[in-house]
């Protein structure tokens, strides 16, 4: 649903208060310190579309700082696109500082500290890809991170438009629209990441390796309906060992073959939630994400949420009109 939060009728008083509890409950757990002694004046809207969350901020001058203890709580894991729009900032992550003018994209990943400073009034749209999904290694996004894309750079000038026209236009897609344009975010973030990566260390064997694990995750969501898709197909098509693809995939803590499944997984438990008046039959979305034993299917849907596809799918249904924001 759509979130508008607003400190325009807080009293003076509670602003602050109010501002904090907002953009954590919208975004994820920080601390919000204002720059100026004037009580601070800020808003937020954001929209849901499938797993990616649109969210833009107008507000008075501040710092945003998320710290080890806010990082230690559960949720919270994105990687964020900030696209400042107005109003010259910094953005402070793995020991590198970007700074934020008007028109500049930056990658941040909410998994570990950063520090946010907008020491002027300022806008900015924010696109949040939960981890699970982007499936970007560690390794790779502290080499991205508080990094700054200019507008005139090659992949910020092709997705700064699309991402302010996706800012402008969120609150209007349908849901079936939107989990598409996810979809679109999330394949433009990869290769974004990707050319980053090859731009800043093109020798580097670290930096050669995460490029290659971004390859593989990118092939994988984009071939997660095939039932054939296997480590051996996926060695063979970016002409490495499979060896050297279970090395790729040690640093994340799972393996290749676990991670399809929970993407699939992740897609079915998606599709299943109601959207309109009809749905699609638990064996037909099974399928459509590449498991052929509907029993297997059901025993591993099972154990990753709890409870069986037909029992996930009556549960979000008595939730499904019920608000994400109070």
């Amino acid at each position: 649903m759509d979130v508008a939060l607003t400190t325009a009728c807080v009293p003076d008083d509670d602003k602050l208060d109010y501002w904090n509890k907002a953009l954590n409950r919208v975004l994820v757990p920080q601390a919000v310190t204002p720059r100026r002694p004037e009580p601070l004046t800020g808003r937020i809207t954001s929209r849901r579309l499938g797993y990616l969350r649109v969210s833009t901020i107008e507000a008075d001058a501040q710092r945003m700082s998320r710290t080890r203890r806010h990082t230690s709580q559960a949720g919270g894991e994105f990687v964020t696109v900030g696209l400042q729009t107005s109003g010259r900032g910094a953005l402070a992550q793995d020991g590198r500082t970007a700074t934020l003018d008007p028109g500049a994209l930056v990658v941040y990943d909410t998994t570990r500290p950063y520090t946010l400073e907008q020491p002027e009034p300022f806008h900015m749209h924010l696109f949040q890809v939960p981890h699970r999904v982007l499936a970007v290694p560690e390794t790779v996004s502290h080499r991205i991170t508080a990094t700054t894309l200019a507008p005139e750079e090659v992949m910020a000038g092709i997705v700064t438009p699309f991402l302010t026209a996706l800012a402008a236009t969120a609150a209007r897609c349908s849901p079936s629209v939107g989990e598409q344009l996810a979809g679109t975010v999330r394949d433009l973030l990869t290769t974004l990441i990707s050319e980053q990566v090859a731009r800043h260390e093109p020798a580097d064997r670290g930096g050669a390796a995460g490029a290659m694990a971004l390859r593989v995750h990118d092939y994988v969501n984009q071939n997660l309906a095939d039932p054939d898709l296997s480590p051996q197909t996926i060695a063979t098509h970016h002409h490495i060992s499979v060896r050297y693809l279970h090395k790729l995939f040690e640093s994340e803590g799972t393996s290749i073959s676990r991670w399809i499944q929970q993407r699939r997984l992740e897609e079915c438990s998606r599709e299943l939630a109601p959207r309109g008046r009809t749905s699609p039959t638990v064996s037909s979305v099974a399928q459509r994400w590449g498991f052929v034993n509907p029993a297997h299917f059901s025993r591993a849907f099972r154990a990753a949420y709890g409870m069986s596809p037909r029992e996930w799918r009556n549960a979000t249904l008595s939730t499904a009109s019920s608000p994400d924001m109070a």
